[in-house]
């Protein structure tokens, strides 16, 4: 039987980087779990599992057009220094976070700071990467 959209499966994976770094894994902890086709993973994860029987194990490269996204200019936010709170003190590479126009939390990175201004990035962190998975698919059903 090989999984196909519409399927509740469950997967072992290793998501690298290019250079091999690991940014995820399910090693150590449960299988993921999720729907064949039903938007719950980036798009080149789900696909890359249509199709694979329990057992299977694939190593699949996901661009970042069907990962996160390319990185997008408008993610990058200028805030002049005097709208900063007065108990951060930004330094590049610094992780904050913010509340997005819905009221959700938005983890933003400092990219840039000077007297008048810093800039933050709001992209997610992969967004510009190729990602590399290693999966297994352990359960169909």
């Amino acid at each position: 039987m090989q999984a196909k959209k519409g399927d509740a499966v469950q997967v072992h994976y290793t998501g690298k980087l290019e250079d091999g770094s690991v940014f995820d894994s399910s090693a150590n902890r449960e299988p993921l779990g999720f729907t064949v086709g039903a938007g719950q993973m980036i798009q080149g994860f789900d696909a890359a599992v249509d199709g694979m029987a329990v057992g299977d194990k694939k190593t699949v490269t996901i661009p970042a057009a069907q990962a996160y996204g390319e990185k997008r200019e408008d993610m990058m936010i200028d805030v002049p220094v005097e709208q900063v709170p007065a108990d951060i003190k930004p330094e590049i590479g610094m992780q904050l976070t913010l509340q997005g126009g819905n009221g959700q939390p938005m983890p933003v990175i400092v990219t840039h700071v000077d007297d008048t201004k810093i800039t933050l990035d709001a992209n997610h962190q992969l967004a510009g990467k190729d990602l590399i998975f290693d999966i297994e698919l352990v359960k169909i059903g």
